[in-house]
């Protein structure tokens, strides 16, 4: 991943620090990875949006082999920084998020991901991780 782990690697699917499942350059397309700009931990934060309705459903984290997992399978994979290691959304609740189509924002920090939601996004059981804590304006 451009050199943002020096943690020696771990099997593929296992925990571990971000990147390390793929190890640097693989997997994602290189073109893609040269233009990502990552946090320090060699993450990008990635918006699930519904696809058909613009409700904002989540926000995950992404390293590139969850991108590279995310743009192939059509199914949500993120990385998990509690658990340190890779979940594909849906596959212990049900909840899967199909997904529509992928793009980088304008600075390449950011990534969006539109999809079919089944069920709820957030682990409350909530349809969205947005929608239980709205904050007064002080307007």
């Amino acid at each position: 991943m451009s050199g943002t782990s020096s943690t020696p690697s771990t099997p593929s699917g296992t925990t571990g620090t971000p990147g390390d499942a793929a190890g640097p350059g693989q997997g994602l397309d290189p073109a893609i990875a040269d233009r990502l700009k990552r946090t320090p931990d060699g993450l990008l934060p990635a918006i699930a949006q519904q696809y058909d309705t613009g409700e904002v459903l989540m926000l995950g984290w992404m390293d590139d082999e969850a991108l590279h997992r995310t743009l192939t399978t059509g199914r949500c994979t993120y990385w998990s920084r509690s658990r340190r290691e890779y979940w594909v959304k849906g596959d212990t609740s049900g909840h899967v998020q199909h997904v529509k189509s992928v793009a980088l924002d304008c600075d390449a920090d950011t990534v969006l991901v539109q999809v079919d939601q089944v069920g709820a996004a957030c682990h409350t059981g909530a349809r969205t991780c947005f929608d239980a804590d709205v904050l007064p304006l002080g307007r």
